[in-house]
Formats: C-alpha cells, sequence, structure tokens
C-alpha cells in the first residue's frame, strides 16, 4: 500500500510539474521564431521595401513589401510560426512573379519584430499593416493570405475589412482545439491564453473565401477545413482538397498550382 501511494505521488508531481511548465511556456510551444539582427540586409530578385510599423503599444513590426510596375493586386501575406522574413520571403517569389505586389511581415519576437507577446497585441500589428496597405491600394486590390499559424490572422483582418479575397492555407478551427487534440491529458480550455477562434471570425467573411488543406496533414487535420466549412451559413468557402498533402509543401502539388493561379489570375 505504501508503495502504491509513493507511485501515485510521484505521478501526480509528475503530471501537476508538466502541467505548470506547460502553462508557464506555452509560448515556446506555438511560437517558434528566429531572431535577425537590425542591421541585417536582405537580398532578393525583385524590387521590394523593407518597413518598420510601429504600434501604439510600441511594438514594431518589421515587413518587406514587393513591388511590380503594373500590379494585379497586393497580397497580405501572414506566415507559419517557424523562421522568419529571410525564410519566408523567399516564398512570396511565387506570387510576385505572377505580378502581384506582396506585403509580409513578422510576428513580434520574429527577425527583427519587437514588443511583447499577446492575442490582441497580433490581431492589432496585422490589422495595423492593413491599414497601412489602405493607404497605398484600394480594398478591392488587397488579397490576405494566411497560412497555418496565420490563417487565424488573416481570417480576423477579413471580417474587420473588405478585402478581395481570404485564402487560407493548413487552418485550424481554432488554436484551442488544436491544444486539446495534441495534448487531452490537459485541462487545455482553462489553460490557454492564446484561443485564435477562426470559426467566430469567418462568420463575419464577406469576400470569398478558398482554402487549401491537405489529407495527410498531421500537424492541423483536415477535418479542421471541413469544419469551417460547414461552420459557415452563407459564403460558403471553396474548399480545395489535397489528397496525400501534408502540412509542409503543399504548395508544391499541382492541385494547389492550378487552383492558386485560377484565382489570382
Amino acid at each position: 500500500m505504501k508503495k502504491t501511494i509513493k507511485w501515485l505521488l510521484v505521478v501526480i508531481t509528475t503530471y501537476l510539474l508538466i502541467l505548470f511548465s506547460t502553462y508557464l511556456f506555452q509560448e515556446k510551444l506555438i511560437f517558434h521564431p528566429t531572431k535577425l539582427a537590425q542591421d541585417y540586409r536582405h537580398n532578393f530578385p525583385n524590387a521590394f521595401e523593407e518597413v518598420f510599423l510601429e504600434n501604439t503599444d510600441g511594438g514594431i513590426v518589421n515587413a518587406l513589401h514587393f513591388k511590380r510596375e503594373s500590379p494585379k493586386g497586393i497580397l497580405l501575406y501572414f506566415h507559419g510560426n517557424r523562421g522568419n522574413l529571410k525564410r519566408w520571403a523567399k516564398a512570396m517569389q511565387f506570387f510576385v512573379d505572377l505580378n502581384y505586389d506582396v506585403f509580409v511581415m513578422d510576428y513580434r519576437t520574429y527577425g527583427k519584430s519587437t514588443g511583447l507577446l499577446s492575442e490582441q497585441a497580433l490581431y492589432s500589428d496585422a490589422e495595423m499593416c492593413y491599414t497601412y496597405l489602405t493607404k497605398h491600394y484600394e480594398e478591392s486590390d488587397i488579397i490576405l493570405y494566411g497560412r497555418s499559424l496565420g490563417t487565424g490572422l488573416a481570417t480576423y483582418v477579413a471580417s474587420k475589412n473588405h478585402p478581395r479575397h481570404l485564402i487560407l492555407e493548413a487552418p485550424y478551427y481554432s488554436l484551442k482545439e488544436v491544444a486539446i487534440q495534441r495534448f487531452p491529458l490537459f485541462p487545455v480550455s482553462s489553460m490557454l491564453k492564446y484561443e485564435f477562434p477562426l470559426y467566430k471570425f469567418m462568420q463575419k467573411v464577406n469576400c470569398p473565401i478558398t482554402i487549401f488543406h491537405g489529407t495527410n496533414d498531421q500537424v492541423i487535420p483536415y477535418e479542421s477545413a471541413t469544419k469551417l466549412v460547414r461552420s459557415k451559413d452563407q459564403n460558403k468557402p471553396f474548399l480545395v482538397t489535397v489528397e496525400k498533402g501534408t502540412h509542409h509543401k503543399l504548395n508544391e502539388s499541382n492541385t494547389y498550382l492550378l487552383q492558386i493561379k485560377k484565382i489570382l489570375n
């Protein structure tokens, strides 16, 4: 009996330690930034401008603005949870080659961006970038694009404004749902500081919505996309299913390439 009680105490103590650590360091589980020196100089084949936008709380967003001479529109891109602009801007060349201007930002603590992380701060930064673009473009020329973590921010901005199109690559139903699936033994609902309820934002989006998702996505399940489609009564999203597609390199599939070119052309 004493051994059993001792074993239970060890299990309970270990569980509580893991629970406390998960709560305390949850931002390290969600965000995986890579910093850049403030004097780092980007180098890309297409013309671009480096932009620094300061929010009201002192947070500074670093972004790259790629420009074409006669663009078809502007793509405001919200990237995934890893890396920084040095990595993500390379992927933007695809859209630039389709004759689009592109504006891609780094989240706080990523690259050269600074400021305290919070869900509301990220929403505010995303909206600040959209507002910045409306000073240079008509809303009807702005396409919002979110990938993985960035799908929540792109959808939030779309719910507050009137862009031309909302494109989501590997979206989640909500970040809370992803966390519950990842940590089923923990009371995630009461622990999580970041909810990103994408499904709620989507109800207020009035522009066309296209979702790309792979059936073999092990990070954010394909069912997240189908739930999003079912959750919207009007102006339902168009779901592009990439058979056997995973969470990574979805944009290299023929299904993706065919459909994205249809949208942007």
